[in-house]
């Protein structure tokens, strides 16, 4: 092996060893970021998944990290870390084998209970059967709804056997766009909470509260110009700030 190769080894070695490090340093951040994730998520996604394609999002930062761009570490893995998880989540099966299984059992619980009791069966009575509390089985049926596993309401007594329809679930009720909503809403009030009172309240009532400038410029006793400027500049270093964390673009979301 001549000395050229050794040296390479080494370089690799060490930026590996160097990587591992980074890696280990930050698992708490995966965690942290995959638990506010899971909090916007149903039930049924599991949070041991998402803390795992954190941690592969991780190993991408540390190894592409570079720090002459003048990013901290903290802020370019997070985005990171949000992006992998995101990208699990879009892959997932929304009507998944587990679902669809569970969707089974509540169809037979359900027709085994009206033929028993010659009427609909009440929540409380179908939670029995499913071997749950009525909060768990409310759960589920919520998770088979937004799933978009319902079952026809104009099968006869014939069609028992036939396979049920199954409808696609809502796009604003996949869980990728319901954590990205919520970790744009975040990412936003944090790149506003650091202009100065007066640019956040421009900001708030020309967005939130659906004002015109000269509305805003008449309750916060300024000229109509003069809420432009703010708003303009307002907008600036909020990009600044969202650059700053290592978002160039909405995409990112």
């Amino acid at each position: 092996m001549s000395v050229q190769s050794v040296s390479t080894c080494r370089e690799n070695s060490a930026a590996k060893t160097n990587r591992d490090r980074i890696v280990l340093e930050h698992l708490s951040l995966v965690r942290a970021i995959a638990v506010r994730v899971h909090e916007n998520l149903p039930v049924h996604v599991d949070l041991d998944d998402l803390v795992h394609a954190g941690i592969l999002g991780l190993f991408d930062a540390a190894t592409k990290y570079n720090p002459s761009k003048k990013v901290l570490f903290q802020s370019y893995a997070k985005h990171r870390i949000k992006g992998a998880i995101l990208d699990s989540l879009r892959q997932l099966d929304w009507a998944s084998r587990d679902l669809r299984k569970r969707h089974k059992q509540v169809e037979q619980a359900t027709r085994e209970l009206s033929a028993t009791l010659e009427r609909a069966p009440t929540e409380a009575e179908l939670a029995e059967k499913m071997g749950v509390n009525v909060k768990r089985w409310r759960q589920m049926a919520a998770e088979l709804r937004t799933a978009g596993l319902v079952s026809s309401s104009s099968r006869g007594n014939d069609q028992e056997t036939d396979i049920l329809p199954e409808y696609p679930g809502k796009q604003e009720f996949r869980p990728d766009n319901m954590c990205a909503r919520e970790q744009l809403r975040g990412v936003l009030k944090d790149a506003m909470q650091t202009l100065p009172e007066r640019y956040q309240k421009v900001v708030f009532l020309y967005y939130s509260n659906d004002l015109t400038m000269k509305e805003i410029g008449g309750m916060l006793g300024i000229n109509e110009s003069r809420v432009s400027q703010i708003h303009k500049t307002a907008l600036e270093k909020m990009a600044t700030a969202l650059h700053s964390a290592g978002i160039h673009s909405a995409q990112a979301f």
